[in-house]
């Protein structure tokens, strides 16, 4: 991938943004709809898979089996709401409050380090609010990240005669990013971790960067890789994951269960699945997690090859669409914002289907538009409003 697959282009605004803003008939038709629907249809697959993998986990729902379902939609309310904020304030408002929003999912961060935060799955990354829910700023961080990074990295361009980022420029754009990560590196959190360094490298790449930055950072991530193990930092739960990987024969009763058990969910629903509902593994309880980490082995045994594959689908479309927001915004930071999120959502889609078929280690990174989980939800549909908003502001002889 290079910068120049996001050259930009530049028009002469025929409205302001804000005229376009408050145009709602302008707005609802620029909208990408198609990516809406993906997400929508996404969603609705999540509702579907949740109940099914819940209804019937009474030590889970408190004896109510619509108790996750009815949290789910609810979560996708949100969602909607938070997507349909971002549009209406636009991402080039929203450059204005980044680093207030920065500073507060820092703190958000550095707060889960102390008696507030809760510990889940051996990894402490929530925030127990009361009444059964909680929230994870680590999800947030992934917004904040590449907001705060492209608009550094697009004001220096913008301000210079340079159409690259100078040598100061990445290096406080990668400070930006270097806080967040090393403070949810201590929770430890080390799915997040990944996905935040993918989300940097793509940023740099989208900003026109120096190769010589990106091939650094890739030297630097294996040399950094290498010293958490020798140092220790790694939970032995996490080392046991890597194993587990590295030998899919490894402790096949205990940190290889999970695993194993994805994999004969996934493989019992041949083309068109054993049918809604009725999976043997997930109506058995087979697979822990099935509803967050796991939810893929739900629609590959119930729905089969048929469901699984248009699960990933839905996704390719929403990143198609993207990537042709990407391409056709008039603006260097609408078009780094929206290769930090192709990135973000291309990584952990793969990641997550790619642990559920032993292809990928286990991480605990949840399928974006699909899990269960507030924050993961919110933070997706934040996501595809920042992406709508670059469309929407988009100057009306690019569209």
């Amino acid at each position: 991938m290079s910068a120049d697959g996001f050259r930009i282009r530049r028009f002469a605004p025929q409205r302001s943004a804000w005229a376009r803003l408050t145009d709602r008939d302008s707005v609802v038709r620029r909208l990408d709809w198609v990516m809406l629907l993906a997400a929508l249809v996404l969603s609705g697959f999540s509702t579907l898979l949740v109940y099914s993998a819940t209804r019937g986990r009474t030590e889970l729902t408190h004896g109510d089996p619509y108790y996750f379902l009815l949290r789910n939609l609810l979560n996708i309310g949100i969602g909607l709401a938070l997507a349909a904020g971002a549009v209406w304030a636009g991402h080039r408002t929203l450059r204005g409050a980044v680093p207030v929003l920065y500073v507060v999912s820092v703190l958000g961060c550095l707060s889960v380090l102390t008696p507030l935060g809760a510990t889940i799955n051996g990894a402490r990354s929530w925030i127990q609010l009361g009444g059964g829910f909680s929230i994870q700023p680590s999800e947030f961080t992934k917004i904040t990240i590449t907001l705060g990074m492209a608009m550094l990295l697009a004001q220096a361009v913008d301000a210079g005669d340079r159409p690259h980022p100078d040598h100061r420029t990445v290096l406080q754009a990668l400070g930006i990013a270097a806080v967040p990560i090393l403070v949810i590196l201590l929770m430890p959190d080390l799915g997040s971790v990944m996905v935040l360094v993918v989300i940097v490298l793509a940023v740099l790449l989208a900003s026109g960067a120096s190769n010589r930055w990106i091939a650094g950072l890739l030297g630097a991530g294996v040399l950094g890789c290498v010293l958490i193990w020798q140092l220790g930092i790694l939970d032995e739960y996490q080392i046991n994951r890597f194993a587990a990987f590295a030998n899919p024969a490894f402790d096949p009763a205990g940190v290889g269960y999970n695993t194993k058990q994805a994999r004969i969910a996934i493989g019992s629903g041949g083309l068109t699945g054993s049918g809604l509902f009725h999976g043997s593994q997930t109506t058995g309880q087979f697979v822990p997690e099935q509803q967050t980490d796991f939810i893929f082995t739900v629609a590959g045994e119930e729905l089969g090859f048929v469901g699984a594959g248009t699960i990933i689908l839905l996704i390719g479309v929403i990143l198609w669409r993207a990537c042709r927001i990407a391409r056709e915004t008039t603006e260097l930071y609408g078009t780094v914002v929206a290769a930090g999120i192709i990135a973000w959502f291309a990584f952990q889609s793969f990641e997550n289907i790619g642990m559920t078929l032993g292809i990928m280690p286990v991480t605990g990174l949840p399928l974006p538009f699909v899990s269960y989980g507030g924050s993961s939800m919110f933070a997706a549909w934040i996501a595809v409003g920042l992406l709508q908003s670059i469309k929407v502001q988009r100057p009306l002889a690019s569209a």
